[in-house]
Order: C-alpha cells, then sequence, then structure tokens
C-alpha cells in the first residue's frame, strides 16, 4: 500500500508556457479534493531554498488563473543546483541540491510535482534519486520533451505563428518581398513545420534538415516564374545551413544554456544577394511564450496536473506524465532525461508538406 501522503508541493521552472498557470491549478485542485494541502514553492527549485518562499494554495488562490499566460509561482531557468553553495537564512553554508532536500523534508511534503522541460525534469530525476518523490509534468512550446506526444505550450505557440505568417502574407505579396519568419526551435523544428504549413509558408527551415541556400532561392525562383511575386519563408531558430553551424548569440555555460539567434537574419541576407528581390526578417521570439493559452492546452494541462496528482498519491514517483493519445500516461524519467525528441524524416506531417510542394532546402 503506499504511503498516506498529506501535503505536496508543486514548483515550475525553465522557460515560461502558456499553459503552466492550468497545471497549477489542475494539482491544487484535484489535491484539495483529494483531502491533500498543496503547496506552491516559487522560482522552481529556488523555492526550496526557505520557507517564505512556499505557501499554500488553495482552490480560491487559483480562481481565474486558467486563461492566464506566464506562471503564477515564478521561474528560474538558470544555474545548476548540484554544483553551486548557497547562504542559508541562519548564515550558514551548504550545497544547494543538500539545502533544498532538507527543506523538503522539513517542510513535511510527501511528494513534488515539477513542471518544466527538459533541464527542468534531468534535474528533477537527480532529486528523486536524492529521495524526493517526484511526477514531472512534461512543459515546452518546441514539443520536443522525449516520451510524449503533445506538450503544452506548443498548440498556442503554433497558433500565434500561423497567425503572424498570415498577417506577412498580405504586406509580402503587396510590396513583392520575401518575408523570412524566424520562429522558436532550437534543436528540434515542431513549431517551424506546423506554423509553416498552416500558415501557408513555401519555405521551412528547420535543424533536423540542413539546408542548401541555393535550393531555397530556387525555390523562390520558381514561384516568380509562375507568377507567384513573393514568398514566405519560415526559420527555426536552430536551423543551420549544409556544413554550417546553427547561429549562436551566447555559448553554453556552467547552468547556462547556449543561446541562439541570427538565423532569420543570415536567410535572408543570403536571399536577398542570391535572388535580387527585396527581403525582410521578422523574429516572433518570446511573443510565442506569452499569452492565453489555446483550448486544447488548456485541456491538455489541466489534465497533466490532474494525473500527476493521482500518479503521487498511489505512490508512483520518479516518473513524468505524458501524452499518449487517447490517454495520459506515466513514464519513468530514467528513459527521457538526456533526450530529444526530433521531427522524423519520413513523418507523415513532412511527406505532406513535400507533396503540395513546400521545400525544406534539402
Amino acid at each position: 500500500m503506499p504511503t498516506q501522503i498529506k501535503k505536496i508541493g508543486v514548483l515550475t521552472g525553465g522557460g515560461d508556457a502558456p499553459g503552466l498557470n492550468a497545471v497549477i491549478r489542475a494539482v491544487v485542485k484535484s489535491g484539495c479534493n483529494a483531502g491533500v494541502e498543496v503547496i506552491g514553492i516559487e522560482d522552481s527549485f529556488d523555492g526550496l531554498l526557505e520557507f517564505n518562499r512556499m505557501r499554500v494554495l488553495t482552490p480560491k488562490d487559483v480562481t481565474g488563473i486558467l486563461r492566464r499566460g506566464g506562471t503564477i509561482l515564478g521561474t528560474v531557468n538558470t544555474g545548476d543546483p548540484f554544483v553551486r553553495p548557497v547562504t542559508t537564512s541562519d548564515g550558514g553554508q551548504q550545497k544547494y541540491s543538500d539545502r533544498c532536500v532538507e527543506m523538503f523534508h522539513r517542510s513535511g511534503l510527501g511528494g513534488l510535482v515539477v513542471i518544466g522541460g527538459d533541464g527542468t525534469l534531468a534535474i528533477a530525476h537527480r532529486f528523486a534519486k536524492m529521495g524526493i518523490p517526484i511526477m514531472g509534468v512534461p512543459k515546452t512550446i518546441d514539443n520536443d520533451i522525449a516520451g510524449t506526444i503533445n506538450c503544452f505550450g506548443f498548440d498556442t505557440a503554433v497558433a500565434f505563428a500561423t497567425d503572424a505568417i498570415d498577417r506577412l502574407h498580405t504586406t509580402a505579396e503587396a510590396h513583392r518581398r520575401i518575408m523570412v519568419v524566424e520562429v522558436m526551435g532550437r534543436y528540434a523544428g515542431w513549431i517551424a513545420l506546423y506554423a509553416g504549413i498552416g500558415g501557408g509558408a513555401d519555405v521551412i527551415l528547420m535543424p533536423e534538415v540542413p539546408y542548401d541556400i541555393e535550393v531555397v532561392a530556387q525555390q523562390i525562383r520558381d514561384r516568380e516564374a509562375w507568377g507567384a511575386h513573393f514568398s514566405i519563408v519560415v526559420v527555426a531558430e536552430g536551423a543551420r545551413p549544409k556544413n554550417g553551424d546553427i547561429s549562436l548569440i551566447q555559448s553554453a555555460g556552467v547552468g547556462r544554456a547556449e543561446r541562439l539567434g541570427g538565423a532569420g537574419h543570415r536567410v535572408a541576407a543570403a536571399l536577398a544577394e542570391l535572388t535580387g528581390k527585396e527581403t525582410r526578417t521578422v523574429v516572433l521570439g518570446h511573443l510565442q511564450r506569452g499569452g492565453s493559452p489555446t483550448s486544447f492546452d488548456r485541456v491538455l494541462a489541466t489534465r497533466f496536473g490532474g494525473k500527476a496528482v493521482e500518479l503521487l498519491l498511489a505512490g508512483e514517483q520518479d516518473k513524468m506524465v505524458a501524452s499518449h493519445p487517447p490517454n495520459i500516461v506515466a513514464v519513468p524519467l530514467s528513459e527521457i532525461v538526456g533526450k530529444t525528441r526530433l521531427v522524423p524524416a519520413d513523418f507523415d506531417v513532412v511527406k505532406t508538406a513535400r507533396a503540395i510542394g513546400l521545400s525544406f532546402g534539402d
């Protein structure tokens, strides 16, 4: 029989995504309805360092947050809790990770729901090995977490990017320009693929398919030849040319992921030179992370949050809830940590895109 849990914590880590508040709401309501007290932990694992960064959450506290973007608990996406020391409120020094484990137990918590992306879930897995009963909830607008078909935030990001591409069509056509739209997607091209198809793009460049810029230019020349005097090129931030590198703003460091940027501008400059056409670049950036989640993401996030509580109360731990349509299931964190869900070359959506004439630059 599983140990009776009387109190669980919930935190959000990594970059924000539409739907985080929907998960928090579901955890709070599911927990309270099951007779369990829910503690909100602020600013990712940083909130486990001191008692004043934890607070009781009741159904009243989460009323009205379903539709809100961001996270009411705050989030952090830098730092490695297993390498840096911290100075505690009593003036002492401890290893960050040891302090988190100590405070988890001193707080009387029996389980922890960790909502985050690959980095946050990798940290959660290590904490699980240190004795914290953890249930992960996958969060990323990139939709690139292994073990789950869908992540909340992705549908909202695609919807926004698609709307932006729709708007750019009219100005591109009016001025007979090439419009290059850079979307998020460091290592996986899910947003570029779905927004590109949904927005009627002519070229999609994504990390999984290194591109030949001359092939892209020829696609635009071919369109010009039959009377289409404008083109839309969607570029994932992690797209790179054949035999070339990704565009970096800042290299990775201790506790800090590399920062990408400039892929769209690089493509636009090359196309302007090769085609002679006026070219403009639009970088959607963090606009894709903001705003209200779509109904799909609200429902998925709610299902994730409710299932996470159910599994913790059933004695499950060191796992992640995952979307395996039509069900929400649990997968071991050990099976997903360190892996990235990429767009397969033989994916049916890619095949459909090629069938209707979209170019991937290869």
